[in-house]
């Protein structure tokens, strides 16, 4: 009995085309309500911080070059990011929105992970400053940790 079931559908299936779709080849169409990757506009942002404090990911750092300038770099972890849209809603100024067309988010190292939106002369600088400051801090506080444990 299970040998001609078996059978039949092999019979069946030599005959009918594929129901899979061959991916990267044949793209389906983007569902309209879909949320996919951050995009940050510099020009609308006042550096408020609602979209950094209210992420439930940490995914956004926001840093202030010169507020009265409106000069900020926005560092966005793809890698963290959950996709709900709470930076979008917290924004009163209309400068965070979610991609529906930047969704296809796979890779083969961790680099494409981090994103930086900004002017491109300042994020390099910036995130220099920010991570030697970070490695200071770190070190400040190790130091100060193994100071207290003696």
């Amino acid at each position: 009995m299970r040998i001609a079931t078996m059978i039949g559908d092999i019979s069946r299936s030599l005959f009918r085309k594929p129901v899979t779709r061959q991916y990267p080849f044949e793209k389906s169409a983007t569902p309209k309500a879909l949320r996919g990757r951050v995009e940050w506009d510099a020009a609308k942002c006042t550096g408020c911080n609602l979209c950094v404090r209210d992420c439930p990911a940490m995914a956004l750092d926001l840093h202030i070059l010169d507020r009265k300038n409106k000069q900020f770099v926005m560092r966005y972890h793809l890698d963290r990011c959950v996709f709900c849209a709470q930076c979008e809603e917290s924004c009163r100024f209309d400068a965070i929105h979610l991609s529906d067309k930047k969704w296809e988010l796979a890779a083969l190292t961790q680099d494409p992970f981090d994103i930086f939106y900004g002017e491109e002369n300042n994020v390099r600088t910036v995130v220099e400053k920010v991570l030697k400051g970070n490695a200071g801090q770190d070190a400040g506080k190790d130091s100060g940790a193994k100071a207290q444990a003696k």
